[in-house]
């Protein structure tokens, strides 16, 4: 039917395709860390659209705005067709002002669901408060400003970005 879907728990969910500024503060993000993991030869990084498997029986199947799988955990995702079975470090999601109140609410819903099926690390991007949400595995949660400066080492070698750059 054309339409994008997840598919959260068994059932089909659609879900609202990224707007303007949801899809450049995508790029930016996703750029800053291709451009980095591609350097360094640190893994793969995943455009929005791909599906990553986080649970079965029942099966749900959710795409981040962007996603990085290292180089040691490759050997997990098959070069397929298909979705990927491990979570991604860091699964990164994105909201913006062109995004409705749903989006806003199933973003917050989707950055839970990401360290449950075992992402060490989420990044919410939030254009309207120029913030980054970071929030790790281990439960701590801690919000960046623009004065900032991401410090994602532990689940991707070496990328320190300042905060201000994603929102240029």
């Amino acid at each position: 039917d054309g339409k994008r879907y997840e598919l959260i728990e068994g059932e089909l969910r659609m879900t609202a395709p990224a707007g303007s500024r949801h899809g450049r503060l995508a790029m930016r993000v996703g750029s800053s860390l291709e451009q980095h993991v591609h350097s360094h030869d640190l893994g793969a990084v995943y455009a929005a659209e791909t599906g990553f498997v986080l649970s079965h029986d029942p099966d749900t199947v959710r795409a981040p705005d962007v996603a990085f799988v290292s180089k040691q955990r490759l050997t997990e995702v098959p070069d397929t067709e298909g979705y990927p079975e491990p979570a991604p470090d860091p699964a990164v999601e994105v909201i913006a002002p062109d995004d409705t109140f749903m989006t806003f609410m199933e973003v917050e819903e989707k950055a839970v669901s990401w360290p449950k099926a075992g992402s060490r690390m989420v990044l919410v991007v939030n254009s309207s408060a120029r913030t980054v949400h970071v929030y790790r595995s281990t439960g701590v949660a801690t919000i960046l400003r623009e004065e900032h400066q991401l410090d994602a080492h532990d689940v991707v070698p070496g990328w320190r970005v300042p905060v201000r750059e994603f929102f240029a």
